[in-house]
């Protein structure tokens, strides 16, 4: 078991399909990504991914995989034979959070979810909720619900040397276009009423099942600082921004660290939130979207925050 501090890390892998425009998932996106976990230095010993499919038509036309074989799984299989190629073990124990499917006659289209990753040498798993995640969905139309993304949050409870801490894992929706704010506000990420409510929804689970526990929020939150979600999040729910802690989130503009891109548009959308007795250390390993010297570079249409926490 491991001294403090802990590394943590949370990415938006785009389903391992950037190579393709997010059209379909590739292998070399996921060899790509699990060699550079693999030689992280010390390595993480929570991940949390975003974007992560179960099995579609999306994740396996341009991928031929074991029969059955889950996109989490396949990814595991190429993080084994990262850690092999160096003489080594994996250390890391897999949990799937399925989110959302979209099918047409029975044929998965594409399919959403959500991993957490735990370093089983380092962290031990009291409880997680890979069968139940909760759902922080806001529908702005109702018949339209079954249609839309789902949105949830994965928990897990681990244990450290230092005592117990919470990690939840989410990814919010993009604000909705129906809303006059979303046509209204210049900036718009984070803006969406349907995005307020669900950093309202997200904001109650995590303090319920923290109960003063120490807790580390991950995710992509489609939302940039300074918008009604951060505020909400910061302010009326009381957490702590690691980004803002180590100076890399000090204004409003949403470019001025981003860490997600499309085209020419950078954006600050993901973060990392804590509190109940966490100390945050830094974010070392982390570099802004577009730093070609970055080993994650080009891997995404994000890049992943990655930091040491203090209990």
């Amino acid at each position: 078991m491991p001294r403090s501090p802990l590394r943590v890390m949370s990415y938006n892998v785009r389903y391992f399909g950037h190579g393709l425009r997010g059209l379909a998932s590739t292998r070399a996106a996921q060899r790509r990504i699990a060699t550079r976990l693999a030689v992280l230095e010390p390595l993480a010993d929570v991940v949390c991914l975003q974007e992560i499919e179960t099995i579609s038509l999306r994740s396996r036309v341009a991928f031929r995989g074991r029969r059955g074989e889950t996109q989490l799984e396949a990814f595991m299989h190429e993080l084994e034979a990262a850690f092999a190629g160096d003489a080594r073990t994996s250390p890391y124990e897999s949990f799937y959070f399925r989110a959302h499917v979209n099918q047409l006659r029975g044929v998965p289209i594409y399919t959403t979810g959500l991993a957490i990753l735990v370093h089983r040498d380092r962290l031990a798993v009291d409880h997680h909720n890979v069968e139940s995640p909760e759902h922080i969905t806001h529908h702005h139309v109702e018949r339209w619900k079954d249609r839309k993304q789902t949105r949830i949050c994965a928990h897990m409870r681990v244990r450290t040397p230092a005592g117990p801490l919470h990690v939840f894992n989410t990814h919010l929706s993009l604000p909705t276009p129906f809303a006059r704010e979303f046509w209204a506000e210049r900036l718009r990420m984070g803006w969406g009423p349907n995005q307020v409510h669900e950093a309202r929804t997200l904001a109650a689970f995590v303090q319920r099942h923290a109960r003063g526990e120490p807790f580390v929020v991950c995710g992509d939150f489609n939302s940039a600082p300074g918008s009604p979600v951060f505020r909400h999040l910061t302010e009326e729910a009381g957490f702590t921004c690691a980004e803002r802690v180590c100076g890399l989130c000090t204004g409003l503009d949403p470019r001025g660290f981003p860490t997600a891109g499309f085209m020419r548009l950078r954006m600050h959308l993901d973060h990392v939130f804590f509190g109940n007795g966490v100390h945050w250390v830094d974010l070392d390993g982390t570099a802004r979207f577009g730093d070609r010297r970055s080993p994650f570079a080009g891997l995404s249409d994000h890049v992943p925050l990655i930091g040491r926490l203090r209990l």
